[in-house]
């Protein structure tokens, strides 16, 4: 197994499973990396010196796992086209969240890395063309000083993806401060389910908001 020098501390799969599920991205049979981020790798942490791009394949195309990695779908909710409906990861997987040296609690996610329960019939893969111009994109906003998600590395799959034509297939690794969203506390609120809502509330407080820990929450949930 390769190491990397992770340190994972998975605590939203600490939450109650309602809220995620656990599973093992799809294995590929001719990972290829395509683009990798030393940059972002060494403000958190990681060591990939002397690494052939082949170890670095497997591993962020979920072929070699890191260790201490517990890979979670998450569910979620929103409305899509004016309608509210039940959402989820439904092409990603969360590998778990990476301490890096100054502290910082950073979530690693696979996107494209195959089916899971939110899947909703699609593949759970994507396209090299999407995931590179997503790579792209996110790493000009951070250069902007806009905080989104960043990326970490472009595998190609070498398998087929099937869309309005045949496309390449790939997988990006990015890297976010976390990812909650409004989408998971109405998935919480639209189940009735007041206790799971209450800790991840407390979850979010204690992650984001620390400021905040201690404060009357009942208005909230």
């Amino acid at each position: 197994m390769l190491n990397l020098n992770w340190r994972f501390d998975n605590s939203y799969a600490r939450l109650p499973e309602a809220f995620f599920t656990r599973l093992e991205p799809m294995p590929v049979k001719e990972p290829k990396l395509v683009l990798f981020n030393h940059n972002l790798a060494s403000t958190i942490g990681l060591d990939v010196k002397d690494i052939r791009d082949r170890k670095l394949a497997e591993q962020f195309v979920g072929n070699d796992l890191p260790d201490g990695a517990t890979p979670i779908a998450q569910a979620y909710a929103g409305h899509q086209f004016g309608n509210f409906t039940m959402l989820g990861d439904g092409r990603a997987l969360i590998l778990g969240e990476h301490i890096a040296p100054d502290g910082q609690r950073n979530d690693i996610q696979f996107k494209g890395s195959g089916r899971t329960p939110y899947s909703r019939g699609g593949d759970g893969r994507a396209a090299l063309g999407p995931m590179l111009r997503e790579y792209i994109i996110s790493e000009a906003m951070e250069a902007l000083g806009v905080p989104t998600t960043r990326s970490l590395a472009v595998v190609s799959t070498g398998e087929p993806i099937y869309r309005e034509d045949i496309l390449r297939g790939a997988v990006l690794t990015r890297v976010a401060s976390s990812h909650l969203r409004v989408g998971t506390f109405e998935y919480a609120a639209s189940r009735q389910d007041l206790k799971g809502l209450s800790k991840l509330v407390d979850y979010a407080v204690v992650r984001h908001y620390p400021n905040l820990k201690g404060r009357d929450k009942s208005a909230l949930v």
